[in-house]
């Protein structure tokens, strides 16, 4: 059985196809010089590009990130202050009909709710206007760092 492997082994290894089709010389190509610069110039812009893409995308996303906890923030602050709203509202109805029923007479009735009207209305008008600034403050909080990334990425842009 030896022989018989030995034999084949030898068989392959003589083997040389008859088809010289494969067997023909590739032909050297030379790239010219020009060609090789200007090829190896723009990878180099490519990447340069590349790089200042990614750190911009990396600013970005730092930029989001904090934008949308300082509207987080801005939103947790709103909603404490209509809490403190309601509160005060509710507290001034209580007191209202509290003193409601140690009214004696209908005119002190009448006086109680008007004044109480009054009250209700000057301090709802400071609350409204409260609230107004304080959502203006968190427009403005929260865009302002949006806006400044955006227009000094597009500056940076612009001069490469």
């Amino acid at each position: 059985m030896a022989t018989q492997t030995k034999t084949k082994t030898a068989k392959t290894d003589d083997f040389k196809p008859s088809f010289e089709a494969f067997n023909m010389p590739t032909p050297s190509f030379e790239v010219p010089t020009a060609f090789r610069e200007f090829a190896e110039k723009g990878l180099v812009q490519a990447r340069d590009a590349y790089a200042k893409i990614k750190s911009a995308a990396e600013d970005t996303t730092e930029v989001v990130e904090d934008t949308f906890e300082t509207a987080r923030d801005g939103a947790f602050t709103m909603g404490v202050k209509a809490i403190d709203a309601v509160k005060a509202n509710s507290d001034a109805s209580f007191a209202l009909a509290k003193d409601l029923f140690g009214a004696k007479t209908l005119a002190d009735v009448i006086e109680l709710q008007t004044a109480f009207a009054r009250q209700q209305f000057d301090t709802m008008s400071a609350q409204f206007k409260e609230f107004g600034e304080l959502a203006q403050k968190v427009v403005s909080d929260t865009a302002k760092p949006m806006t400044s990334h955006v227009e000094k990425t597009f500056k940076d842009f612009k001069a490469a």
